[in-house]
């Protein structure tokens, strides 16, 4: 499977990831009152699909990701966007110092599922949340591993009531999920359609 570095160049290609950025993204707006000021992180972002989906953002939106290949992309849309809000950082949650702000929000999208400790990365974000602040995660319901195929070595998917059990063991309350999209993807000669949940959570 190419690297995330490696799939950057032709990763916007693909209308299919910004049809299901901007529907999350929709979601995420339904279930958070956005208010001036607000600070928030998408963590794995990729080419910062979501983020600016989410835009006009009303406050600081600081994008992060391991990939340089996708920071570079990302770098070179906010530059051509002008956008003044956006901040780009390099950022594994996993194996870096946590970051010292607080955020009020805390989104990611089809990220989860390829974080290995899944209870460690929930903790990580509990602490990087000011009380009060979001988490909303986008990601697959449980799969038998159609979507990525052989060789995929992440989470096939989550069942949401486990989910939520671990998101509450974070310390996270009021767990509540929809389901944002179906994505569409060939397997084995037909489409089949792979429910996206997002799930958000209140950090108290």
């Amino acid at each position: 499977m190419p690297t995330f570095d490696q799939r950057a160049a032709t990763w916007d290609d693909d209308p299919i990831k910004a049809e299901r950025a901007h529907a999350v993204a929709e979601a995420i707006r339904r279930a958070v009152p956005f208010q001036p000021g607000m600070r928030a992180l998408e963590y794995g972002c990729g080419t910062g699909l979501l983020g600016f989906a989410l835009a006009p953002f009303p406050g600081d939106l600081t994008l992060a990701d391991v990939s340089d290949g996708m920071l570079d992309m990302l770098r070179r849309k906010i530059a051509a966007a002008g956008a003044r809000n956006m901040t780009v950082v390099k950022l594994d949650l996993a194996a870096d110092a946590p970051p010292a702000a607080r955020y009020d929000l805390v989104c990611l999208l089809m990220v989860l599922h390829h974080i290995p400790d899944t209870d460690a990365i929930l903790r990580q974000f509990h602490a990087i949340l000011a009380p009060g602040g979001r988490l909303c995660i986008g990601d697959l319901d449980a799969e038998g591993g159609a979507f990525h195929g052989p060789g995929f070595d992440g989470h096939n998917g989550f069942d949401r009531e486990a989910l939520a059990a671990q998101a509450r063991a974070a310390g996270f309350t009021s767990v509540r999920f929809t389901t944002a999209y179906q994505n569409p993807k060939k397997v084995g000669g037909a489409t089949r359609r792979f429910p996206v949940f997002l799930m958000v959570a209140d950090r108290p």
